[in-house]
């Protein structure tokens, strides 16, 4: 069995609490023995793929399989073409360069419901949504990634796993994953 989930802001990646007031996993009315497939941080949105299935580890979160993700990242700021080239080249995390990442300014911007709580609003610094692609998942990768280009995260959602998209579940909401729908492992180009 494999189920999506929109994870909401402020839900740990987990079925136990951490002692922080952030919700579990446990909240969801997930079947029995399902676990988390990889991680999203507390205040990260969107996809995540839950299993009882312990192949789809394998399948997913080997760094051998270069299964694409999918984010929606609001940044401070327009980032010019500098700033995105540098994304797309790899940037120095950890003393290790990151993998090139696909990286581009949405135009035209989304119309995304605003999240709750809101992000921070800043009256004279206009805030930009890019599309940022990994297929690598270092901790808080892509938050370090748009902060070292001058560019801090302000929200994230991720919208892709591979071929499996987000689509218009809503948020706090999952459903199983049908067999019928495109092989979830596509290698990125």
């Amino acid at each position: 069995m494999l189920l999506a989930f929109h994870k909401p802001f402020g839900v740990l990646s987990r079925f136990t609490p951490d002692g922080s007031r952030n919700r579990t996993l446990a909240d969801f009315g997930f079947p029995k023995a399902v676990y988390p497939i990889g991680r999203l941080d507390a205040d990260s949105e969107g996809l995540i793929l839950l299993s009882d299935e312990p192949e789809w580890n394998a399948r997913l979160l080997a760094p051998a399989q270069h299964v694409e993700k999918t984010y929606l990242v609001l940044v401070e700021r327009e980032p010019g073409q500098h700033a995105l080239h540098l994304l797309r080249s790899g940037l120095p995390l950890d003393g290790k360069i990151t993998l090139p990442a696909k990286a581009r300014l949405l135009d035209p911007q989304p119309d995304i419901p605003p999240r709750i709580p809101p992000v921070r609003y800043r009256k004279n610094v206009r805030d930009f949504w890019i599309e940022v692609r990994l297929v690598e998942g270092r901790n808080r990768q892509v938050r370090r990634m748009t902060a070292a280009i001058g560019h801090p995260t302000l929200r994230i959602i991720r919208t892709a796993i591979g071929s499996l998209s987000l689509a218009d579940l809503p948020a706090g909401r999952w459903r199983l994953v049908s067999c019928e729908e495109p092989p979830l492992l596509i290698p990125s180009s």
